[in-house]
């Protein structure tokens, strides 16, 4: 019977230890940014990060580092699981269901064809996986969007065209170059860009450039030109600074000096800008976008609700799913703002910019 006695008290002591031990550790997974949790994940957390492409410098130089470093530093044991589909739809697919083998529980997808996406967030939503959509906006049961207001980027660029076209709208025609047809921002891109040109200024040749490719823009740009007449252009709209650079080329080649709009805020593009061959590119802060895709995804992964702040307002994507939504304000880059802008925020210094064949432009700019 001592015995007997003994090993029951030696089994309730253990049980009173480990009982106590859990009460820590829940104390300790409780406790987040916002001090509140509806039941945090049991385990690591695990997080696919799935990007488009590697041709805009975007991705690789900032999306993909920053969201990295948000999520570890909110959770630095974070298991991240990288994939990039290089503009392939067919390779982002399957990248999806690798991530959710690997047990990945939030997905970060910045997709390359938002409507063919829908059957893979779909996958993921019947698996309790938990999917952000990352600059564009995918079909399907999306939980959260976080981007930039597209139409307001496309009515910027085109506003900054009108104006920079001013009094020769009436002697001549414009370029149109959209992004690509598969990316609903390109859409939005192109409805804001009508918004504030159609009215103002002729539109001679306009295109949908598949994948966003600079030399397909080029070949575009160099085909509107001969069938318009060089004499008769007076601009060109490009909506970003990728096939921008390819337009830059054309007009270049064709013995031009007009208007060029462009978005990104890529480096090759700050040069032009400062050069003259481009008009103006729209710079979206990377570090809002990214700081709010990993807070995101950290809170998805530990089981906790959204804190109001990360999604303000909502949207509606292509299959009418309506989703929390993030919607970052752009902003109008030109020769005057570059150093209160990419150069303040750490994007570049004036050494990047001012490479010694931009020196006397970076000087009668104040950039030095």
């Amino acid at each position: 019977m001592k015995l007997g006695l003994r090993r029951i008290a030696v089994a309730a002591a253990a049980v009173s230890i480990g009982l106590g031990m859990a009460a820590c550790g829940s104390a300790k997974q409780s406790t987040g940014s916002s001090g509140t949790s509806s039941g945090a994940a049991a385990g690591p957390v695990k997080i696919g990060l799935l990007l488009p492409e590697t041709k805009t410098t975007r991705y690789e130089q900032f999306d993909r580092p920053l969201i990295e470093a948000k999520i570890k530093s909110l959770a630095p044991d974070a298991q991240i699981d990288y994939y990039n589909a290089n503009e392939n739809a067919t390779t982002q697919q399957t990248q999806v269901d690798t991530a959710l083998t690997k047990g990945d529980k939030v997905l970060i997808l910045d997709a390359v064809d938002s409507k063919s996406i829908q059957s893979s967030v779909q996958k993921a939503h019947d698996a309790g996986v938990k999917v952000i959509a990352y600059d564009r906006l995918a079909q399907g049961p999306v939980d959260a969007y976080v981007s930039f207001d597209n139409n307001k980027v496309g009515q910027l660029q085109g506003e900054a065209l009108v104006a920079a076209v001013g009094p020769k709208a009436s002697s001549g025609k414009i370029i149109m170059i959209n992004g690509s047809p598969t990316d609903p921002n390109a859409g939005q891109f192109k409805a804001g860009a009508h918004s504030a040109i159609d009215g103002k200024l002729t539109i001679g040749k306009e295109y949908d450039t598949p994948n966003w490719d600079p030399n397909n823009a080029n070949q575009e740009a160099a085909a509107a030109i001969t069938a318009i007449g060089a004499p008769s252009v007076v601009g060109v709209y490009s909506a970003n600074d990728g096939m921008a650079a390819g337009i830059a080329t054309a007009l270049k080649a064709a013995g031009l000096s007009v208007p060029l709009t462009g978005q990104d805020a890529q480096l090759d593009a700050v040069q032009r800008i400062l050069a003259g061959t481009q008009t103006m590119s729209i710079y979206k802060p990377f570090k809002p976008e990214t700081d709010a895709a990993g807070a995101m995804a950290v809170q998805f992964a530990q089981g906790k609700n959204l804190e109001p702040s990360l999604t303000p307002t909502k949207a509606t994507n292509g299959s009418g799913n309506s989703v929390a939504s993030n919607l970052i304000t752009p902003i109008v880059l030109t020769k005057d703002n570059i150093k209160t802008t990419v150069v303040a925020d750490g994007l570049y210094t004036v050494a990047q910019i001012c490479t010694p064949d931009y020196a006397s432009a970076c000087a009668a700019a104040g950039l030095t």
